[in-house]
């Protein structure tokens, strides 16, 4: 891992001067194609460029505008399956890569990642696409990790969200997890994430690589301080389901029926908290955006449908 992929310091058009949000049109990331219908686009914030995806409906109606935030490890790229099916059910559908995350800015430091930051980084990414849009506040879904980076965000401030919806996301950590992930990230300085978990391939060329291409260029190009600062979150005990209540939003908890990552069973304990509603989405497991996209976005669709009824 080259310096600039452990720390990308925001320099130049990337930088933290501007007043407004420029939102404008980059090029795409690692080797996934591209789906009919998304755009990739930079959005220059105070860190810096974070990445993002678009999709927006085509000659129908659009109901509402949606923000997407991927999990650990993950990036914007996850919700390729799933942002054009959303898009076509008329919603203008938009996903970021957060902070360290891919090819997003990445500061320097552990501190730079605190929960504070990347909650942060979506409010603020979320009063951009108003501006650009028009919209009435934005509908907020977080995977995973995203799942607790946008509870943060509506923690901290949900005057710029219509709703959250929390896919394979719990309401907090535990002590332990991704020990063995630690463990390897600081005992290897400089060797990314996927090597490690991959190391009878980590200099297969790329060519031998197939689908698995695109994980080790993310992997390359993700900050391990990032990763680091996002291990420290995903074991906090802290329970954020009150602070989440305070916000008073609609909220949707929803898994795969077969996601092992996060305990179903506080999953739903925390949709019961917040009477919110649950669901569980069926042939699937820890990503159904990738896994069972279709009824992925028939249920997202169905749940933002009824909060814009009732508003």
């Amino acid at each position: 891992m080259t310096e600039s992929q452990q720390g990308r310091a925001p320099h130049g058009s990337r930088g933290s001067s501007r007043a407004t949000p420029r939102i404008h049109p980059i090029a795409p990331f690692g080797a996934l194609p591209v789906p009919r219908g998304v755009e990739t686009l930079g959005i220059d914030i105070t860190v810096g460029r974070l990445t993002a995806i678009r999709a927006v409906p085509d000659g129908i109606p659009t109901n509402g505008v949606v923000l997407m935030v991927p999990g650990f490890t993950g990036s914007k790229e996850d919700f390729y399956a799933l942002l054009p099916l959303v898009a076509a059910l008329g919603w203008d559908t938009w996903a970021i890569s957060q902070r360290g995350q891919a090819d997003s800015v990445a500061p320097r430091g552990i501190d730079a990642y605190a929960s504070r930051h990347l909650a942060g980084d979506v409010v603020e990414v979320a009063r951009a696409i108003e501006r650009v849009t028009g919209a009435d506040r934005v509908h907020l879904l977080g995977h995973s990790f995203g799942g607790t980076v946008s509870q943060a965000a509506v923690i901290a401030d949900p005057s710029p969200f219509k709703s959250l919806t929390l896919m394979c996301s719990g309401p907090h950590g535990w002590p332990g997890r991704h020990d063995i992930d630690r463990r390897m990230l600081l005992e290897h300085p400089g060797t990314d994430l996927w090597r490690l978990n991959n190391p009878e391939r980590a200099d297969a060329p790329d060519a031998e690589l197939g689908g698995e291409l695109f994980y080790r260029q993310r992997a390359e190009a993700t900050s391990t301080d990032e990763l680091l600062a996002a291990l420290d979150q995903l074991a906090d005990v802290h329970d954020t389901t009150y602070e989440v209540a305070e916000s008073h939003l609609p909220v949707m908890v929803c898994h795969g029926a077969d996601d092992p990552a996060w305990p179903q069973d506080w999953q739903r304990r925390m949709a019961r908290m917040l009477k919110a509603r649950y669901a569980v989405i069926p042939r699937a497991a820890h990503c159904p955006n990738m896994e069972n996209p279709v009824d992925t976005a028939v249920l997202l669709d169905d749940f933002w449908t009824d909060v814009q009824r009732k508003a």
